[in-house]
C-alpha cells in the first residue's frame, strides 16, 4: 500500500535487503509488509511523532452516527478530519493527509 510506504518514509524506517526495520512497544520487526493501516502498535508512534511536531491528535466516538472522528489540530484550527466506522481507518487517513501536505510544503 503506497500510503503505508509514505508513512515509512516519514518515520525514516531503515530498509535492509528489501525489509523494513521497525520497532513497536512490543517487538522489533524486519518485514516486507507495513501495518500502519491495521495495527495501533505501528500507528501510534507515528501519531506521537506528529504530536512532537506541535500538533494535537484527537480521536472521538460519535454515538449518534456510530462513527469515529479523528482529527489533527494546530491551536484552534482543525487541519485534517475523518469519520469512519473503524477508528484505525480514520486515524490512518488523517495521518496520511498530514504527511502528504507536510511533504508538499518542504
Amino acid at each position: 500500500m503506497k500510503d503505508n510506504k509514505l508513512i515509512a518514509e516519514f518515520m525514516e524506517l531503515e530498509v535492509n535487503n528489501g525489509l523494513y526495520c521497525y520497532t513497536t512497544a512490543m517487538d522489533d520487526y524486519k518485514t516486507d509488509t507495513l501495518y500502519f493501516d491495521s495495527s495501533w502498535d505501528w500507528l501510534m508512534p507515528v501519531v506521537e511523532k506528529i504530536e512532537m511536531l506541535g500538533y494535537t491528535f484527537e480521536k472521538n466516538y460519535q454515538p449518534i452516527d456510530k462513527d469515529w472522528q479523528c482529527l489533527i489540530v494546530k491551536g484552534l484550527d482543525i487541519l485534517y478530519q475523518e469519520f469512519d466506522k473503524s477508528s484505525i481507518k480514520s486515524a490512518h487517513y488523517v495521518v496520511v493527509e498530514f504527511i502528504k501536505r507536510t511533504k508538499k510544503s518542504t
